[in-house]
C-alpha cells in the first residue's frame, strides 16, 4: 500500500519545499539552505562528487516532505470522501406563520426544523420532538440504522444523515459553517492541526541542537586552516585546503550530524496517530487531546454498556412471605407488559419460560390502568381487576407497601442484600388486592461483565493506569461488579455532581483523567477530564464538552484510545532516540575521511574501513536521506505497543532503537560505500 502511496504523495513534497512552508521545520530548513548552497557551489565548481551532494541533499529534503504528505494523504482520501457525501439541502423551517423552505446554510441556532421520512437532516442539532430511524452511513460507516428520540441521551443528530422513518423535529445547535462534518473534513485532512505542546517542546530541543552543531562545525574551519597551515609537506586532501574545509563537505557535515532523521518524521508521527483514531471511527478535536490520552494515569468508566453489557435481564423470581413462585411470577410479568424496557420485556420472557405462562399484551387489557415508570417514583405498575400491582426499586415499593397500610416481611432485605451483593439488579413486587398489601418476592436482573474485560483492566493496570467505575448502583451491587470486572476502584450512587468533583478530585492529586460521557449531565465532567470521549448518540452538550467523538459510540473504546496514545508518544521517543544514536555512526564516517590527511592516526576511528574519504562522506548523506524513506512505514503505522511499565519501555527503547540507531548506520554506510566506490571519480 505504501509503495502505491508514495508517488502518488510526490507532488505534494515538491509543493512543500516552499521555504514560507518549510521554515517552521527548523531541522530541514537548515537542510534546504544548504542543498541550495551547494547547488550553486555545483554550478559553479561541476564535479561527480559536487553532483550526487547536491542531489542527495536534495532528496533528504523531499523524503521528508514525502513522509508528511504521504501522512496528510490519507486524512485527504478520507475528508474527500465526506465532501462527496454532503450535498446541499434544503430546510423546512418553522415560523411563528407555520413552515418556510429554505437553504441549510441559511440556517442558525435555535432554528427550529421539521424532518421526515426519506429527508436528509439539515444540520448538527438535538431533537426535541419525536422518535426516527436514522442512517448516519455517511458518517459512521456503519450501514446499521440508529434510533433518535427526544428528552433522552440519544436526541443528538449529525447534518447530512438521512431520517428512514417517521417525522422529528430538530433544534439546531451549530454556528453556520461549524457543522459536525466541516470540522470532520478539516480534522481529518489535517487543516486543523496544530503542533502539540510536546511536539513543541521537541522541535525546540531539535533546533537547539541544530545550533549547537551548526557552532560546533563552523569551528572545525579555523582548526582545518590552522592544521594545514602548520603541517608543511603535508596535503589536506580533497577536502581541506587552506582555506579550510571545503563548502560541500561542511554542508555536508551539518546534515548528516543535526537530527534529520526525527526532524523529518516528527510532523508525519503527529498526523499519522491521529489518523489512527479515524481509522478506528474516533475524532480527536486535537492533537493534544492524543497525547494527553498517551499521559493518562485514570479512567473513569460508566458500569452500563462499558463494563457490562448493559442489558439486565430477569434471571430469577425470588418469592417472599409464603408467596408461590408462580404467583410472583404472574404478578411481575403483568406489570411489565407495558414496560417497553429490555428488563421488563426479559421479565414478560421469563416469566413465560419458567413458569409456562402465557404471554399477554398490554393492549388485550382494555380495562387496565397502566402506571409509568418515573425518576421520581422508581416503579411501575397497573390496576387491573381490583388488583394493585407495583414493581420497581427496593425502596421505593416498600414506601409503598408502608404507604397503603402493608408490613414489609424481615427477609426481603436479606434477599435484596444477597442478589445486590452478586452484582445483580433487585426488582421488588408488590400488590394490594381487597385491604390486603403485601410483598410478593424480588425479581433478580442480571447484568453480565463484557468478556475480556478483567484482561483489559490487567493490561491498564500494567501501564500504570488507574481504573474507576462510576455507577448510579447502590454499593454492594457496585462492589460485586467491580471485583468480577477486575477495576480498581468504583463510585456508587454516582450523580453528574459526584463525577465532576471524582475528576477534579483525581486532578487535584496530579492525575491525568480520561472518562466517557454522553448525557448533557456528563458534560461538565467530560470538559473537566483531561480526555473527554462523548459519544456520538449523545446530546450535543455533551459533545461539545469532550476533545474525542467516538462515532461508534461504543464506550469501550476508551481503552483502545489510550493505547493509541501512548503508541504515539512512544513512535517519538523511539525514533528520537534511532535519530541522535546513528549520528554517532556518521561521525565515524566523515570525521576521520576529513582530517586523516593531517592527522593520520584518526585512521583507527575509520572502523567501516571505507575506500576513500569522497565515498565516506557521500555514503553517509545517501544513508542519511535513505534512512527517511525507510522509517516512513515505522512513523505512519507506530512502534508496536505492549503494555508495561515506564522503566520497562524505557529500557526496551533504549535497546531496541538506541542500540540498534548506532549499529544500523554502520552495516548500512558500508553497503553504500562499496556500491559508491563503482562510480567513476568517487574511486
Amino acid at each position: 500500500m505504501l509503495t502505491s502511496t508514495l508517488p502518488a504523495s510526490a507532488p505534494a513534497a515538491l509543493r512543500k519545499l516552499d521555504p514560507r512552508f518549510m521554515w517552521r521545520n527548523p531541522v530541514m530548513f537548515v537542510v534546504e539552505i544548504g542543498a541550495a548552497w551547494t547547488t550553486v557551489m555545483a554550478v559553479l565548481d561541476p564535479s561527480a562528487f559536487a553532483v550526487l551532494i547536491t542531489t542527495w541533499l536534495w532528496l533528504t529534503v523531499i523524503f521528508a516532505n514525502l513522509a508528511e504528505a504521504v501522512a496528510e494523504g490519507r486524512g485527504k482520501a478520507q475528508a474527500d470522501t465526506l465532501r462527496r457525501t454532503r450535498k446541499a439541502t434544503t430546510a423546512r423551517r418553522l415560523t411563528d406563520a407555520g413552515e418556510e423552505t429554505v437553504a441549510a446554510a441559511e440556517l442558525r441556532r435555535g432554528d427550529l426544523v421539521v424532518v421526515e421520512a426519506g429527508q436528509v437532516i439539515p444540520g448538527d442539532g438535538d431533537v426535541i420532538e419525536g422518535i426516527a430511524s436514522v442512517d448516519e452511513s455517511a458518517i459512521t460507516g456503519e450501514s446499521a440504522p440508529v434510533i433518535r428520540e427526544s428528552g433522552g441521551d440519544r436526541s443528538a443528530v449529525t447534518g447530512g444523515t438521512r431520517v428512514l422513518s417517521d417525522r422529528i423535529v430538530v433544534r439546531i445547535t451549530q454556528r453556520p459553517g461549524e457543522s459536525f462534518m466541516d470540522r470532520m473534513i478539516a480534522l481529518v485532512e489535517g487543516a486543523s492541526r496544530r503542533k502539540t505542546p510536546n511536539e513543541i517542546a521537541l522541535t525546540i530541543l531539535l533546533a537547539a541542537l541544530t545550533i549547537i552543531f551548526l557552532v560546533a562545525i563552523a569551528s572545525m574551519q579555523p582548526l582545518a586552516i590552522y592544521s594545514v597551515a602548520n603541517s608543511p609537506g603535508v596535503e589536506g586532501g580533497f577536502a581541506l585546503g587552506s582555506h579550510g574545509v571545503t563548502g560541500l563537505v561542511l554542508v555536508s557535515l551539518v546534515v548528516c550530524l543535526i537530527p534529520t532523521t526525527i526532524g523529518a518524521l516528527l510532523s508525519a508521527i503527529g498526523i499519522a496517530g491521529m489518523d489512527r483514531l479515524v481509522q478506528r471511527n474516533v475524532l480527536a478535536m486535537s492533537g493534544r487531546a492524543v497525547e494527553a490520552a498517551g499521559d493518562v494515569d485514570t479512567l473513569l468508566l460508566d458500569k452500563t454498556g462499558t463494563i457490562t453489557l448493559g442489558d439486565r435481564r430477569a434471571s430469577e423470581f425470588i418469592p417472599v412471605g409464603g408467596t408461590t413462585g408462580a404467583e410472583l411470577a404472574d404478578a411481575a410479568q403483568l406489570s411489565s407488559l407495558a414496560d417497553e424496557t429490555p428488563e421488563g420485556r426479559s421479565i414478560v420472557v421469563h416469566a413465560k419460560e419458567a413458569y409456562g405462562l402465557r404471554e399477554r399484551h398490554a393492549g388485550a387489557l382494555t380495562h387496565a390502568a397502566w402506571v409509568p415508570f418515573t425518576a421520581q417514583t422508581r416503579m411501575s405498575g397497573v390496576d387491573v381487576d381490583g388488583r394493585r400491582l407495583r414493581k420497581g426499586a427496593s425502596g421505593a415499593v416498600t414506601d409503598w407497601v408502608r404507604g397503603q397500610g402493608g408490613e414489609v416481611p424481615s427477609a426481603l432485605a436479606d434477599v435484596v442484600d444477597r442478589v445486590s451483593a452478586s452484582g445483580g439488579t433487585p426488582l421488588v413486587v408488590a400488590a394490594a388486592e381487597n385491604g390486603d398489601v403485601r410483598v410478593l418476592g424480588v425479581v433478580h436482573l442480571k447484568d453480565a461483565v463484557k468478556a475480556g474485560m478483567r484482561e483489559r483492566f490487567d493490561r491498564m493496570r500494567a501501564m500504570g493506569i488507574r481504573t474507576v467505575m462510576v455507577t448510579g448502583d447502590n454499593r454492594l451491587t457496585a462492589k460485586a461488579i467491580a471485583d468480577e470486572a477486575g477495576v480498581d476502584d468504583f463510585l456508587a450512587e454516582a450523580r453528574p455532581e459526584d463525577k465532576l468533583s471524582l475528576v477534579r478530585a483525581e486532578q487535584a492529586g496530579g492525575r491525568l483523567v480520561a472518562m466517557t460521557g454522553d448525557g448533557a449531565n456528563d458534560a461538565p465532567a467530560l470538559a473537566q477530564a483531561d480526555v473527554g470521549v462523548a459519544m456520538n448518540t449523545g446530546t450535543s452538550a455533551a459533545k461539545e464538552a469532550g476533545n474525542m467523538v467516538d462515532l461508534d459510540s461504543d464506550p469501550t473504546k476508551l481503552i483502545e484510545i489510550v493505547e493509541i496514545g501512548k503508541q504515539l508518544l512512544i513512535t517519538r521517543g523511539a525514533l528520537t532516540t534511532f535519530s541522535i544514536a546513528n549520528d554517532v555512526a556518521k561521525y565515524f564516517a566523515i570525521i576521520p575521511a576529513l582530517f586523516v590527511a593531517l592527522f593520520p592516526g584518526l585512521d583507527a576511528l575509520n572502523v567501516m574501513r571505507l575506500s576513500s574519504p569522497q565515498s565516506a562522506i557521500l555514503s553517509a548523506v545517501v544513508f542519511n536521506a535513505l534512512i527517511i524513506v525507510a522509517l516512513i512505514p515505522l512513523a505512519l503505522r507506530g512502534v508496536r505497543y505492549r503494555p508495561s511499565s515506564a522503566s520497562r519501555l524505557l529500557n526496551r527503547n533504549l535497546l531496541v532503537y538506541g542500540v540498534g540507531g548506532v549499529v544500523a548506520p554502520f552495516a548500512g554506510i558500508k553497503i553504500i560505500d562499496l556500491v559508491v566506490q563503482l562510480v567513476p571519480g568517487m574511486q
